[in-house]
């Protein structure tokens, strides 16, 4: 109380609200800290348990996917005895465009789960339009130059026109929808969030082995090369392939990762490979990796020697590709100028990727 007036006061601090005082935070113990270094790393969860989700995932979707189309769509025996020869089906959309979605769905979850855009896995980029139909154009024009040469060498031969009329546009339009599919399925299944991921874990284990700052090339280039290994061998059950035509399979899945590396995107590795089954199966009438298509524009047959001519894998079996091939990586090299796919990487730095990481 204060008696300086002669009057009573009620002294201040009787009134003042008892102050609450808050615990210090506790410090993370070790076990927390290092649990969290086993799964969570400066670009956010490690590129190997994020290879290990999203397998599970697309493992329990193939398998689920591959029973439901058994149940709806059993296989007939003409089906069965006529494998090699494909026809325009809708079982063929089914087979390989309900894969593509599944996978770009899962990649979607797995951009949700590591807090990224889903366009860095493949389908980002600029001048998108543009780069599909330059694949386009590219694909289908190096095809064309390959069985040129294998016609002007006596190595192939056409007997004969098979389609006329509306067949023709009929059969092409349906091939055509056919392989860009096939092209979308197989590019982003093996190029796009598989090589994003395989890249970014990589780029982190040659950062810290060798303290370089071209470790996201370093990364890049490795991935592709195993990838393209496991996609090339992935045509070793095709009827009719060969040791030449697995081999020009990796070394094409190569130029595919190249023109990914230029572009930041898969649009004109997906052009490309979708005109280039195109030709062989629609337009020349040839076997694609040892497949041979129905109600193709030209009959054909392959004269000589296999592995120049091609013989049953088609002009991919033909040591003459791998002309071809190198050809397709100049064009890349002087005409893909737009983009860059470790710009793009660094470019997502702000949404939680760190090559160095």
């Amino acid at each position: 109380m204060s008696t300086e007036t002669g009057t009573l006061t009620p002294d201040h601090d009787a009134t003042r609200a008892p102050v609450e005082v808050t615990p210090p935070a506790q410090p993370p113990t070790l076990r927390k800290v290092f649990i969290g270094k086993i799964f969570i790393g400066k670009d956010g969860l490690r590129a190997g348990w994020s290879l290990l989700i999203f397998i599970a995932l697309l493992a329990a979707l193939l398998f689920g996917v591959r029973i439901i189309a058994h149940k709806l769509l059993p296989p007939s025996p003409k089906t069965t005895q006529t494998a090699s020869e494909l026809p325009p089906s809708p079982r063929l959309f089914i087979a390989e465009g309900v894969p593509f979605l599944g996978v770009f769905f899962i990649a979607w979850i797995m951009s949700k789960i590591e807090h990224r855009p889903n366009s860095v896995y493949g389908f980002g980029g600029i001048r998108k339009l543009w780069n599909f139909v330059a694949g386009l154009a590219t694909g289908v024009i190096c095809l064309s130059l390959l069985v040129l040469l294998l016609l002007k060498t006596g190595l192939l031969v056409i007997d004969a026109r098979v389609l006329f009329g509306r067949d023709i546009l009929r059969y092409g339009f349906v091939w055509f929808a056919m392989f860009v599919v096939v092209g979308f399925l197989e590019e982003y299944m093996t190029r796009g969030y598989l090589l994003y991921t395989l890249t970014r874990g990589l780029a982190g284990f040659y950062g810290w082995a060798l303290k370089t700052r071209h470790s996201q090339a370093f990364g890049f280039w490795t991935s592709a090369l195993i990838l393209s290994i496991l996609f090339g061998l992935g045509h070793g059950k095709n009827p009719g392939e060969s040791p030449i035509g697995l081999l020009s399979a990796g070394l094409a899945a190569m130029v595919f990762c190249f023109s990914l590396w230029r572009t930041g995107s898969l649009w004109w590795a997906i052009g490309c490979h979708a005109s280039w089954d195109w030709g062989q199966s629609f337009l020349y009438g040839v076997a694609d990796s040892g497949l041979m298509a129905q109600h193709h524009l030209l009959a054909t047959h392959p004269v000589g020697k296999p592995i120049l001519s091609g013989g049953a894998t088609g002009p991919e079996g033909s040591i003459f590709i791998l002309a071809i091939l190198a050809l397709m990586s100049l064009i890349i090299l002087f005409t893909l100028r737009h983009g860059s796919y470790g710009e793009a990487q660094h470019q997502d730095s702000d949404h939680g990727f760190s090559p160095s990481a």
